[in-house]
C-alpha cells in the first residue's frame, strides 16, 4: 500500500493508503470527500470564521456580530463554533427573529414555533445570546457536557496529529465522527433541530456556505486534483504509473482545487529544521562577539600556555606540593 500525507498547501491534513494499482480518478475522488468531510466536521467542532456582511438575520443582529468582531480580533472576524453555540444557547432562532429585542418581537407579533418543539433534554437554562442568532434555553450542565465529550472524541479522530502518530485516516472515520456528533444532539435534542439551523443542515448536506472562508476551502471532487513531485497525477493514469511498482512508497501529494495552478513545492529542511538552525547561527554569532570583545591576557596563566611546562615534566618537578598529602 502506497502511503499518501495529504497537504493543502504547505498545511498537513491526513495520511492515506491506496494499493499502487488504484485508478487516479478514484483516488482523487476519495481524498476530496476524505478533505471535505473533515472540514465539514471542523466546521461543527472548531468553528468557521464569519464576517458581519454575511451573517443571516437583521441589520441590528450584524451590529451586535460586527461589535463582537471588533472585541475578539482587530480582523474583524468572529468564530462561530456551532456545537458550542447550540450547547451554550439553545437552537437557532428563525431568521426573520434574529437580532431582534423582545420588544421588537412582540410588537412585530412573530413567534418561534421550533423552540417550543424543541426542548432540550432535562429542561431548559436560559442563557442569552448576545449575538441574537439562538433563542437561549441552553441544555442542562449535564445534557451540555455530552455535546462537548462528544465534540472533543470527534476532533480526536480528524485531527491533524494523526499525522504524527502515523494514522491514517478513512472515510469510514469521518463518517463515525459525523455519527457521533449526530447521536449527541439526538441525546440532547430528542425532538430534533430546526430546519435552518447550521448544524442539522450540516448533517443533512444542505449547508449554505457562500461568502464565507470555510466555502472557499471546500473542493469539489469533479475541480480536485493532486499533485506530486510538481507534477499533476492524471486522472486518466494509475498511481503506479508515477510512484512505480513499489508498494511500500511514501510520497506528499498536495490537493488542488483545478485553475489555482501548481502548489508550492516542498522546503528542503522544516520548519523545526530551520528554526534550529536558525537558533545554532545566532548562538555562534552570540560567541564571536564575546570573544572579540575578550582581549585580555588572562589567558596567559592557563597550563597550556606555559612554555616550560614540558620541561618540568621531564625533571620532576611539576605540581609541587610543600604541603603533606
Amino acid at each position: 500500500m502506497v502511503l499518501l500525507h495529504v497537504k493543502r498547501g504547505d498545511e498537513s491534513q491526513f495520511l492515506l493508503q491506496a494499493p499502487g494499482s488504484t485508478e487516479l480518478e478514484e483516488l482523487t475522488v476519495q481524498v476530496a470527500r476524505v478533505y471535505n468531510g473533515r472540514l465539514k466536521v471542523q466546521r461543527l467542532c472548531s468553528g468557521q470564521v464569519m464576517s458581519s456582511h454575511n451573517v443571516m438575520g437583521t441589520p441590528r443582529s450584524r451590529c451586535l456580530l460586527h461589535r463582537k468582531e471588533g472585541e475578539r480580533e482587530k480582523g474583524r472576524k468572529a468564530i462561530l463554533q456551532e456545537m458550542e453555540e447550540l450547547a451554550e444557547h439553545g437552537i437557532f432562532l428563525p431568521p426573520n427573529m434574529q437580532g431582534l429585542t423582545d420588544d421588537q418581537i412582540e410588537e412585530l407579533k412573530l413567534k418561534d414555533e421550533w423552540g417550543e418543539k424543541c426542548v432540550p433534554s432535562g429542561g431548559a437554562v436560559f442563557k442569552k445570546d448576545d449575538i441574537g442568532r439562538r433563542n437561549g434555553q441552553a441544555p442542562n450542565e449535564k445534557m451540555k457536557q455530552v455535546l462537548k465529550k462528544t465534540m472533543e472524541e470527534a476532533k480526536a479522530i480528524i485531527s491533524k496529529k494523526q499525522v504524527e502518530a502515523g494514522v491514517c485516516v478513512t472515510m469510514e472515520m469521518v463518517k463515525d465522527a459525523l455519527d457521533q456528533l449526530r447521536g449527541a444532539v439526538m441525546i440532547v435534542y430528542p425532538m430534533g433541530l430546526p430546519p435552518y439551523d447550521p448544524i442539522r443542515m450540516e448533517f443533512e448536506n444542505k449547508e449554505d456556505l457562500s461568502g464565507t472562508q470555510a466555502g472557499l476551502n471546500v473542493i469539489k471532487e469533479s475541480e480536485a486534483q493532486l499533485w506530486w513531485a510538481a507534477k499533476e497525477l492524471r486522472r486518466t493514469k494509475k498511481l503506479s504509473d508515477y510512484v512505480g511498482k513499489n508498494e511500500k512508497t511514501k510520497i506528499i501529494a498536495k490537493i488542488q482545487q483545478r485553475g489555482q495552478g501548481a502548489p508550492a513545492r516542498e522546503p528542503i529542511i522544516s520548519s523545526e529544521e530551520q528554526k534550529q538552525l536558525m537558533l545554532y547561527y545566532h548562538r555562534r554569532q552570540e560567541e564571536l562577539k564575546r570573544l572579540e570583545e575578550n582581549d585580555d591576557d588572562a589567558c596567559l596563566n592557563s597550563p597550556w600556555a606555559d612554555n616550560t611546562a614540558l620541561k618540568r615534566h621531564f625533571h620532576g618537578v611539576k605540581d609541587i606540593k610543600w604541603r603533606p598529602r
